[in-house]
């Protein structure tokens, strides 16, 4: 099948398509304390943790769907679809802020994280317009705007309340519904459908999702590449959800006592700006590095390399917590983020190149739905860890990563790309 090269317009549409949605989970993150305060949130902390799981479990149940449905109609109507519903729950974002209330904060990050599971239909649409050398290539440019999404959702964060303290105004919902405003308009104009279909593929695009995830599942290579990927994304996770915590430092919660040995007492801003930092470091590595290598490189040699590069990240941060070492903290985080911006684009590009082209929609879908279950899991798993010991997260996420790599490995030599398989069956 004869693939077209993506126009520049609509490149720059799905790059704001998942810029803007990560710039909506970025914003969030820093601003999670402070809605604690503001609503007087339960000191459990069950509720904030409900708030944040809400957005990636929406994303875990409808990314497959979402996917399936792009394979049936077309990539096009389902981007759309997601950045209005994005307009929509963003703005619902920002009046709950007005109107102080927690519930229709729930509505709001539960809607956008429903809308913004189209990222793995914005990830087909790159399997559909890039020849199989450049998959990996096209995969980092997602992975670019996955950087710096998180890179300025931090910085309005920081913006909306610089203090750390005070009242939150809407300013940030209604900033990232400007956004998918703007992106909305130029898909309208500038995105082409990708989706194609012949007869057979559009006969296998009928097939009812369970089916489809069935047959997904039932390719030894691509169960391998997506158990693979739920190994790594929960080692990171874990990296992930107990960061601002860990520099932090102490605060009035029941995890006081452990969190006081914690030698960094950053402040709300100092935390906003080490999250942007993170994404640049990833937006920066993915657009320049992992961009160059692509096509050069195998992707088993990056998602290796990747793997290598998190297990030195995350064992050098339990040194720098141990030393109490700002400098060797950010040495960390940038060799953690490269490893992280080198695996993922190369564990999806991996997926897309093994699976049936009429099918694209759906496995990405079920990928990018094991990428939030891993998130979610982790989540649940980190804190508790910390609760033990403050390093004991960023030991258990080098262990699991470690396998990561042996999974790397394996799942890199024990399949072939679909049309390679389909010319040897042929």
């Amino acid at each position: 099948m004869d693939q077209k090269v993506p126009a520049q317009g609509s490149l720059l549409v799905i790059f704001l398509t998942v810029f803007i949605d990560l710039l909506g989970f970025g914003i969030v993150l820093p601003l999670l304390p402070v809605y604690a305060r503001e609503f007087s949130v339960d000191e459990t902390g069950w509720t904030l943790g409900m708030l944040m799981a809400s957005f990636s479990a929406m994303q875990f149940l409808f990314a497959p769907i979402w996917g399936r449905i792009s394979d049936r109609i077309g990539r096009r109507p389902v981007i759309m679809i997601g950045l209005l519903g994005s307009v929509v729950f963003y703005s619902l974002f920002g009046l709950a802020t007005v109107w102080k209330s927690i519930f229709w904060l729930f509505v709001a990050r539960i809607g956008a994280g429903v809308a913004g599971a189209t990222i793995s239909t914005a990830q087909a649409y790159i399997a559909d317009t890039t020849t199989l050398e450049n998959r990996s290539k096209g995969m980092a440019l997602i992975g670019m705007a996955f950087g710096l999404g998180f890179t300025f959702g931090p910085l309005i964060g920081f913006l909306a309340v610089p203090s750390g303290t005070g009242v939150l105004g809407p300013g940030p919902g209604y900033a990232a519904a400007g956004l998918s405003a703007t992106a909305l308009v130029l898909a309208f104009f500038l995105l082409p459908e990708s989706r194609h279909t012949s007869a057979e593929s559009a006969l296998s695009s009928r097939q009812p999702i369970v089916s489809s995830i069935a047959v997904a599942l039932g390719t030894p290579s691509i169960a391998a590449l997506l158990l693979t990927t739920f190994v790594c994304l929960f080692s990171f996770a874990k990296f992930e959800t107990t960061l601002s915590i860990v520099l932090k430092g102490a605060q009035e919660t029941d995890t006081q006592s452990v969190v006081a040995q914690a030698p960094f007492s950053f402040t709300f801003r100092q935390v906003c700006l080490t999250y942007a930092y993170i994404g640049f470091v990833l937006a920066l590595v993915q657009g320049g590095l992992v961009r160059r290598f692509a096509g050069k490189v195998s992707e088993v040699a990056m998602a290796a390399g990747g793997a290598v590069c998190e297990i030195a990240g995350f064992l050098l941060m339990t040194q720098a917590i141990g030393q109490s070492s700002t400098g060797l903290l950010f040495v960390a985080l940038t060799i953690i983020v490269t490893g992280f911006a080198f695996l993922s684009p190369s564990l999806n590009s991996l997926i897309s190149r093994r699976s049936d082209p009429s099918q694209q929609g759906s496995v990405l879908g079920l990928n990018q739905s094991v990428n939030s279950l891993a998130r979610i899991i982790g989540a649940a798993v980190g804190i508790p860890l910390l609760t033990r010991a403050i390093d004991l997260p960023f030991l258990a996420a080098a262990t699991l990563m470690t396998l990561g790599l042996v999974l790397v490995l394996w799942a890199g030599k024990s399949g072939q790309d679909f049309e390679a398989v389909k010319a040897a069956d042929a």
